[in-house]
């Protein structure tokens, strides 16, 4: 079934509104989380050029027909090599300035482009991309919803396998398959389990530590649903938490607390970051947490904007963010609370499903 070639057409016409503001007649797109927000094309490979008449997406020879399906209204040009295609197509419209995304095209691409090109300046652009998906659609937040029901689901269903002696590698494959069983492509992320002192590491990758009675743990996970990705925390206990861990605990879901009831459109996201942030520092863990607040998820699970200390963002209606305060004890172990919010013009709709109240797991 094709889809829908409105939302496409519509984010095509706003980057050829902006051509002249950013000093470039067209914009070559390599991303390919970019090319599938602009085109709807799920391929693993190829390369768009937008201009005031153009809008052409290249492809090899194996997504030839995926891309005439998915990108209605796109001119599909086939190519032998992707260089060659490229020069192929720009060469079409004569001298000029080409904007190109600045994170994404290697070095050697650009010389192999300039190279064959001497008339055609390449001009990078970073901060004007930076916000390029960050304002999502209805039908972009029902589809993170979607993952995000996804991904809790799979969480219940796993928590109460949980036993002492499982190993953190254990547990997160566990994960991952109730993931997939659940409906997702795949998960959003390396699964994060950490338990123990290891929880005390924000990012901590799974080990073949064997968790045990009085253990926290931190579960990170998500889920992708048709391209869109899903991101949540969970700290729990097993067996039991003593009186400084329920303590962290409640301080970090205070935090948590507090940022959510900030969120709105008009918002500075370090307005967000400050209000858990101040209240963390304020019960005497400052210094424990060590991270900004939040992140933008999409198409990837880390996206403008930022909700940090030091963020320029003001948030707008339609942005999706992670709330995630944290603390961490070096040796000991950590606390993580994070849910998944869509900003809505006088506050905000959380999209992941699971009670953040604390929960310890019977043994």
């Amino acid at each position: 079934m094709q889809p829908d070639a409105s939302p496409y057409a519509g984010r095509v016409q706003r980057i050829r509104e902006r051509l002249p503001q950013w000093s470039v007649q067209g914009l070559l797109v390599l991303d390919m989380k970019n090319i599938r927000y602009l085109t709807g094309f799920t391929g693993s490979d190829g390369a768009l050029l937008i201009g005031p008449d153009d809008r052409i997406l290249m492809v090899d020879g194996r997504y030839i027909t995926q891309a005439r399906e998915e990108s209605a209204g796109f001119e599909v040009h086939r190519y032998p090599g992707k260089t060659d295609g490229l020069v192929d197509v720009i060469v079409r419209r004569g001298p000029g300035v080409i904007g190109f995304e600045a994170q994404t095209m290697t070095v050697a691409a650009w010389n192999a482009l300039t190279e064959r090109l001497p008339g055609v300046t390449f001009r990078p652009l970073q901060e004007e991309l930076e916000g390029l998906r960050a304002v999502k659609d209805e039908e972009e937040i029902a589809k993170i919803a979607k993952a995000a029901s996804i991904a809790s689901r799979a969480f219940l269903d796993i928590l109460a396998r949980i036993r002492p002696g499982m190993t953190e590698r254990d547990i997160a494959a566990d994960l991952d398959d109730a993931i997939r069983r659940g409906g997702a492509q795949e998960a959003s992320f390396p699964t994060i389990v950490a338990s123990g002192e290891n929880a005390a590491r924000p990012h901590a990758r799974p080990q073949d530590r064997a968790v045990r009675a009085g253990d926290l743990i931190t579960i990170d996970f998500g889920a992708v649903y048709e391209g869109y990705r899903s991101d949540e925390t969970c700290t729990v206990a097993l067996g039991r938490a003593d009186a400084k861990q329920q303590r962290a605990y409640q301080v970090v879901k205070e935090a948590h607390d507090r940022a959510i009831a900030a969120i709105r459109a008009g918002v500075a996201g370090r307005a967000i970051d400050a209000a858990a942030r101040d209240w963390i520092d304020m019960q005497g863990f400052g210094d424990a947490f060590t991270h900004g607040t939040g992140h933008g998820v999409g198409l990837d699970v880390h996206e403008y904007p930022r909700i940090a200390a030091h963020s320029q963002t003001v948030l707008e209606a339609g942005m999706v963010v992670t709330v995630e305060p944290g603390v961490y004890f070096p040796g000991l172990w950590g606390v993580r609370i994070e849910d998944l919010v869509a900003v809505r013009p006088d506050g905000c709709t959380v999209l992941s499903k699971i009670s953040k109240e604390i929960k310890v797991i019977e043994i």
